[in-house]
């Protein structure tokens, strides 16, 4: 049975199967390897995702190989603006974390949990494309803010052994990275979704899910006797 590997997070995950997106990279990457299926849930905090992680996952009856964790772009909304409600105390953040990971392990005990941070903030790309009818003129998040959940989130995978994809730190290596990989400030353009991509290919790579580790679903027409074709489909149902 093909193995899956779960994105969990919310609207960058949401948005990871759009044109472009780093989850079709990642299904296209695995088209004959693994299923790579989607639960992204707009707007959410760990607060809600630990209270609908096991409803989200309870409809996959078979081997869940690997699980990313992408959430605290909305944690990370300052709780004096206008996205407030979203807003999750860092103390929080961090138990939310390991309750989410602690649910998945009972799940699957077997299954590679992967981390990711919060991307950074263009705070100007915020600005220009505001929360709701927000006329305050003030970002309703901030790039500290984010930096801030990043490092929890990293703390967090290293307390528990786990990997973690530090997107917040690895974005900002590359110059004009605010208008480059984020289209409003907060969401990836293509480009900031192919960085996300690699870096979670690298991170399943580690944890064995390569695609030379991961067994290819039926047989490749290129490994077919072309004088007996049918002998390549010999095998138990």
């Amino acid at each position: 049975m093909r193995p899956s590997i779960v994105l969990f997070g919310d609207s960058i995950t949401e948005e990871a199967f759009g044109e472009g997106g780093w989850g079709a990279h990642l299904a296209n990457h695995y088209s004959r390897s693994a299923d790579v299926v989607l639960r992204g849930y707009s707007g959410y905090n760990t607060r809600w995702a630990a209270r609908v992680a096991a409803r989200a996952v309870a409809s996959f009856p078979g081997p869940v190989s690997a699980v990313t964790v992408f959430f605290g772009a909305n944690d990370a909304a300052l709780p004096d603006r206008a996205s407030a409600l979203q807003h999750v105390p860092l103390a929080e953040y961090k138990d939310n974390l390991r309750a989410i990971c602690a649910l998945l392990r009972r799940r699957w005990p077997k299954v590679a949990l992967i981390l990711i941070t919060p991307p950074p903030v263009d705070e100007d790309g915020r600005l220009r494309y505001p929360y709701a009818d927000d006329s305050s003129g003030l970002p309703e998040r901030t790039n500290a803010a984010a930096g801030a959940y990043a490092r929890a989130c990293v703390e967090v995978a290293r307390q528990s052994g786990l990997r973690a994809i530090d997107i917040w730190s690895r974005m900002q290596r590359f110059a004009g990275w605010e208008k480059s990989f984020l289209r409003d400030g907060l969401h990836l353009t293509p480009r900031g979704n192919r960085v996300v991509f690699e870096e979670v290919v690298f991170a399943l790579r580690d944890a064995n899910l390569s695609l030379e580790a991961i067994p290819a679903d039926l047989p490749l027409f290129g490994d077919m006797d072309p004088s007996d074709p049918a002998k390549a489909f010999d095998f138990e149902d």
